[in-house]
């Protein structure tokens, strides 16, 4: 029997417990050495993706914010995403607070989307490399 070879999982089990009987107790040896080393390999993505993956920090919203302060705070909640890639759609929200006339709060609120969104796409990224 394969060491450790899980419970279940049907036709997949029942094939490969097949093929490691099949093979020469060498064999048998060097796959298993194998499989420790793919479940090490494993193990060390995830802790890379551990350590890479940096957390928004816990900057509260305070109760008057200005949009150019609330920019600072989310900057510095998120220091892990590139500034350049937000620039235009900052500078878009600031216009339409300064320009357009909409209030700091929805533009503060939208920013907030913003900031929180990238960051997904960001924690995704990481996750998928």
């Amino acid at each position: 029997m394969l060491p450790s070879m899980p419970m279940g999982g049907g036709e997949k089990n029942s094939r490969l417990h097949a093929l490691y009987q099949s093979l020469s107790s060498e064999d048998k040896h060097s796959l298993v050495a194998f499989a420790e080393f793919l479940q090490q390999r494993s193990s060390l993505k995830k802790e890379s993706l551990q350590q890479q993956l940096q957390l928004p920090g816990d900057m509260q919203r305070p109760q008057q914010e200005s949009v150019v302060a609330a920019i600072r705070r989310l900057s510095g909640c998120y220091p892990m995403l590139e500034k350049e890639t937000l620039l235009h759609e900052t500078s878009d929200l600031m216009s339409s607070h300064v320009l357009k006339g909409r209030t700091a709060t929805d533009v503060i609120d939208d920013l907030e989307v913003l900031f929180s969104s990238r960051y997904e796409e960001y924690r995704k990224q990481l996750q998928t490399e």
